[in-house]
């Protein structure tokens, strides 16, 4: 089939297309929204052990008060312990997740050399309410012991995401695009509502496990929606920019987070500001590409007519005639065709394995996945830990947020004027160098810590978005589907790894950035090795891609031996 012909005939990007476009990349806002969402939901502000009855006064160093909420905003783990003094004239020594009793204590002073008590907190926590007032940390007590659960939020929605890609983008090759973008649409509303109506930490993961699986699989098929409803012309700069919505997606967080310090309000204004797309996700069409591919040519007309309408043309073009020749010579083109599921029958034999047919084939994968790899780890860990970088956390991820908007025109123009892997290699070498010089700022020039992150984020987010297309054209289009579907795996392998990463900054407040600077600088040189690639129509079955050419002789030569065997 040649359905490449009907942007021919009915424009790449006219009316009709710009206006679906645009409905369905609104909705993706939501996906971004959700996985950064956590970062607020979980934030854990200064907080100190809780003392039995009534304090009176307060010690910390120099610093004194008639209550903890008065020098909580100042206070720092590991600094030494906040002294407090109580109605019956007790003395204790407060930290984080330990208070300490002062035995025979006279003089109410920062320093004690005496004898103390020491205890656990047993779940009685004082929190610092001046920059956040409620989030699920300070509801259901999430730290010190319970620290790990909090933790745990990110990673297990990320899993969520792996799973829902999986389910969703095989779902959706059944059943058809429409049918999953207008259930993960009206799931990722009424589930995200539902979490902030959780009520314990249990129901709200499983609930957020849930929803992170809604909100990949309609990322996963709307990217696939759009390319197949735009032109080969505008397919680069549309498929880009399904990522700019996530992006604006992560700036409506920082936002929201600014101005909504109560979680669960938080949660619910997140979870509707996409909302208005369910009015119109109901009139969505099916595309053309898959109509075709299932035989469904009735369908199939009767959308081209409403393109035609829709863009002020008048509609010349049959649907039997984006037939290949024989079929139309055979006088199937209103019938389901017995070669179809033939067609896919064969595909199906191949396996991950076919990736791995030469030396050469194996070492393009390893890159390819790789790619995939560093580019999820890279942007999460730059976004999540946007937050931990000084200064305000909300500015901080609002600005890696909006760096990406100008990233995606960049890559975009350089991608069609120096190519793919000219754009990619170097866009990774400079993530992996800002990483590395993020290390060597000294903490109290935070600013340019910022600058260096964004910069970071700027040239991963480049590298991110041009993956998926690179993909689709290093291969020969009988791997094609397994090349994506395979880097799309290490994609959320990337992604779960993330907030682990980001966690190490307990351990030493640079290593996430020399993980990712390392492996990125790395990748980045062996991504020069890659061949270059030029841009590629989409195809429906073998024989067409097979009839517009393969673009790696030395790869189809290779690949013949898996052919004859499929």
């Amino acid at each position: 089939m040649t359905v490449e012909r009907v942007f021919d005939e009915l424009g790449h990007f006219k009316r009709f297309q710009a206006c679906l476009y645009f409905a369905a990349v609104f909705q993706s806002i939501s996906c971004g929204i959700h996985y950064l969402a956590s970062v607020f939901l979980v934030d854990t502000p200064n907080f100190v052990c809780s003392v039995p009855g009534n304090i009176t006064d307060v010690l910390y160093g120099n610093l004194t008060g008639s209550s903890l909420e008065d020098l909580l905003p100042v206070f720092k783990s590991g600094s030494g312990p906040m002294v407090v003094r109580t109605a019956e004239g007790e003395q204790w020594e407060l930290s984080r997740c330990h208070c300490a009793l002062r035995i025979n204590s006279t003089d109410f002073t920062y320093f004690f050399d005496g004898n103390k008590t020491v205890k656990a907190c047993d779940g009685n926590f004082v929190y610092d309410h001046s920059e956040i007032q409620q989030s699920i940390v300070t509801d259901w007590d999430l730290v010190c012991e319970k620290e790990w659960l909090a933790k745990l939020c990110q990673p297990t929605f990320m899993l969520g995401v792996l799973i829902g890609a999986l389910v969703f983008g095989d779902i959706a090759d059944r059943i058809g695009r429409v049918k999953i973008l207008m259930f993960t649409s009206l799931c990722q509303f009424g589930i995200g509502v539902a979490v902030a109506f959780s009520g314990n930490y249990y129901f709200f993961v499983v609930l957020r496990f849930l929803l992170a699986m809604v909100s990949s699989g309609y990322l996963v098929v709307v990217f696939v929606y759009v390319t197949e409803f735009t032109g080969i012309k505008v397919r680069t700069w549309t498929s880009m920019h399904v990522h700019a919505a996530f992006a604006v997606g992560i700036m409506v967080v920082a936002l929201t987070g600014y101005l909504v310090r109560v979680w669960w309000i938080y949660q619910i204004i997140l979870s509707i500001c996409t909302s208005p797309f369910l009015l119109c996700c109901w009139k969505f069409p099916e595309t053309p590409f898959y109509l075709m591919a299932k035989g469904r040519y009735k369908e199939t007309q009767t959308l081209l007519d409403a393109i035609a309408r829709f863009n002020g043309l008048e509609c010349r073009l049959k649907a039997e005639e984006l037939l290949r020749p024989e079929e139309r010579e055979n006088g199937r083109a209103l019938l389901e065709q017995e070669s179809e599921p033939q067609q896919v029958q064969k595909e199906q034999k191949l396996s991950i394995l076919d990736l791995f047919g030469s030396w050469r084939m194996a070492s393009r994968t390893c890159t390819v996945w790789a790619i995939w790899f560093i580019g999820s780890l890279g942007y999460y860990v730059f976004s999540l830990g946007s937050v931990n970088l000084g200064g305000n956390q909300y500015l901080n991820l609002f600005l890696a947020g909006a760096v990406e908007l100008p990233s995606y025109l960049v890559g975009c123009f350089a991608m069609d004027r120096i190519g793919r892997k000219k754009t990619c290699a170097p866009s990774l070498l400079l993530a992996g160098v800002a990483c590395i010089l993020i290390i060597v700022v000294p903490p109290d020039i935070y600013i340019l810590a910022i600058i260096l992150s964004m910069t970071g984020k700027f040239a991963i987010a480049i590298a991110f978005g041009l993956i998926y297309l690179y993909t689709c054209e290093l291969y020969p289009t009988i791997i094609r589907s397994l090349a994506v579907g395979s880097g799309s795996m290490m994609c959320r392998v990337g992604s779960v790894v993330a907030p682990f990463c980001v966690y190490l900054s307990d351990v030493w407040i640079h290593l996430p950035q020399l993980i990712v600077g390392i492996l990125a600088f790395i990748i980045g040189v062996l991504t020069l090795f890659l061949p270059e690639t030029l841009g590629i129509p989409l195809t429906t079955t073998l024989e067409e891609a097979e009839a517009l050419g393969r673009q790696n002789k030395k790869d189809d030569l290779e690949m013949k031996p898996q052919e004859s065997k499929a």
